[in-house]
Formats: structure tokens, sequence, C-alpha cells
């Protein structure tokens, strides 16, 4: 599949915090050398919560800096939630029009023929006039624009089946550790943000979306045969067994997108997708101990732990696993 960024001007990261203004429904901001105008700010986007628009526009500007370098040059597919988190969805691809002139976009070309233009969210400027779309979560491309046929890393969705328990989550998250650095590979890991957990590896650019899918698919179901007690990797709904964790290795396949790290959720208590070391998760994390109005504050403290995803170094090379499973 084709693909090309659009050039326009790349601003620097924001060296002050950014003041969302409450108070008001609209408020025009001049970030990064852009201006955006950001609306309805008072409207309620977490009931339960009691978390308006406003906070989560905050709560991005507040995790920019350890965000922003997980997004960039990478299409953005948006997940819009006009009316918040208990309202309806829509999922959209193609930048909207008009937007702002220096705005990003990645001409991404489907099977189908059609080229579309989605968004990337390069600085501050951008991540805010995307999610004042509604967009809740951010969900980026898992290859960056040069090349969106090579993804820069690897990952299993580990998603519970009904009856399945967080005790067997996380014990699905150890068995999947374990494999993979048996392989060799750094595993990282964080929540969901909804009901389950992400493993993800950093590669070697090189082996193709399709070839990645295909090792994935051939661990789950490898794992699968080891725990079937724990694990299952089927993927039709009707046939996974109850109480079992699905190891979704489809979630590899070409233009799928899951939930960024940092991204909050359409969860009642605005959950946050959260970056966690191993010691954490072995120590009793769960998803709800991590949310929008408590994130920043860990950031703060800890530092970005999804940064392995971003050092060139330690990046593990799939291609010679991938020659022997042919």
């Amino acid at each position: 599949m084709r693909a090309h960024a659009v050039p326009a001007l790349r601003r620097t990261r924001a060296k002050k915090p950014v003041n969302i203004p409450s108070g008001q429904s609209t408020a025009e901001l001049t970030v990064d050398g852009g201006a955006v105008t950001l609306t309805h700010l008072q409207k309620v986007f977490w009931p339960e919560a009691s978390l308006t628009k406003r906070d989560l526009l905050q709560y991005y500007a507040d995790v920019a800096p350890v965000l922003l370098p997980h997004l960039r040059d990478r299409a953005m597919v948006m997940k819009r939630y006009p009316n918040g988190a208990t309202g309806k969805c829509f999922f959209m691809k193609r930048v909207p029009e008009p937007h702002p002139a220096w705005i990003e976009t990645c001409s991404i070309t489907h099977a189908s023929g059609n080229v579309i233009d989605f968004p990337m969210v390069q600085d501050l400027a951008s991540l805010l006039w995307v999610v004042n779309l509604g967009c809740i979560d951010l969900n980026p491309w898992y290859a960056r624009c040069d090349d969106v046929d090579r993804p820069d890393y690897l990952h299993f969705d580990l998603d519970p089946v009904p009856g399945a328990t967080w005790a067997g989550v996380v014990e699905t998250a150890q068995l999947v550790r374990a494999g993979l650095e048996g392989l060799g590979m750094r595993p990282i890991v964080k929540t969901t943000g909804s009901k389950g957990l992400h493993v993800y590896v950093a590669i070697v650019r090189g082996p193709t979306q399709k070839d990645v899918w295909r090792f994935a698919k051939r661990f789950a179901f490898d794992l699968a045969g080891l725990r079937p007690d724990v694990v299952t990797a089927e993927y039709k709904v009707a046939k996974r067994p109850e109480g079992r964790v699905l190891v979704d290795y489809n979630q590899n396949a070409w233009g799928r997108t899951l939930a960024s790290a940092y991204s909050p959720r359409p969860r009642p208590r605005a959950t946050v997708s959260a970056p966690l070391t191993w010691d954490e998760l072995a120590a009793g994390a769960r998803i709800d101990d991590f949310d929008l109005r408590d994130m920043p504050a860990r950031v703060a403290a800890v530092g970005d732990l999804w940064a392995p995803l971003l050092d060139p170094a330690g990046r593990f090379d799939l291609a010679p696993l991938l020659r022997s499973i042919r």
C-alpha cells in the first residue's frame, strides 16, 4: 500500500504548560504556532465522573510531552464521541474539511483503490485539534507514514472472554511475556483502560504488516496449545471457551488500530490506557488504578514507561523468525 506525507510547517513542542480556559464554552489558543479553536468546553463527557470536554483537552495538554513522540508521523484513525463517553460514536478516517492548513496528512492507498488522507498528530496544536473533534481515545497507525506497510512493533491485545478473571488476564500477560522473552524479545505492558492488557514489542522495521500478523497468529495459537486452561486464540466469538483470555493476534492486521498509550477510554470512570512495569502488574495493579485525573501526576513521577518503543537500540529483528515459520 502506498503512502506519502503532505509537508507542512513543523512546530516545536510547547515549552510552557498550557491551560485550557474554564468557565466558558469556546476558546482559541495559539500553541506551537497554530491557532486552535476549542468548542463545547462545558459539555459533560463522563457524567459519572463529572468530567467535561474541557477536562479531556486539559488532560491531553498535560501529557502531550510523553504522548506526542508515540503519535508523530502516523496516520490517525478518528473515533469521535461528539456527545461524550455515553453517546454514540463513529469512526472517521479522512481528514474533515475544512481543516487548518498546518494539519499534516498521510495519504494511504487502500486495496479498493481509494486514497484516504488521514490527519497526523505532529504537535500540541494538532493534538488539541483532533481531540476537539470529540476523539476520546487516540488510534494511530502501527507503521509510520513513510511506509505504512512496515510497522515498528508487534503487539497482543489480551481480552477476557466472559467468565474470565483479572487474575487470568494477568497470568496470560505473564505467559505472553515469558514466551516472547524466550525468543529474545523485550515486551512491555500497559492496561487497555477498558478490560484487559496490551503487550508490545519494539521491532526492527522491515517485515510487512502481514508478516507481523502471521508471526503473532502462530505465537498466539502455540501459546493457547500450551495453556488451553487459561488462553484462547479462537477469533470466532461463538467458538471461544468461557473463562479464557483471548490473545488477540488479529489486531496486527493491516489497517487495524488500538488505543494509544495514555489514551482515556469511554468508560464510566475515564480510565486511561496506562503503561506499567511488570513489577507493578505482579504487585496487583488494576485498570481502575489509572484515570484521567491522576495520570498526569503519575507521568510526572515515573516518566514515559512506553519509551522503549521509541528507542532505536534494542529493537528485535523479527525477520529470521519469520523465515523459520514459512
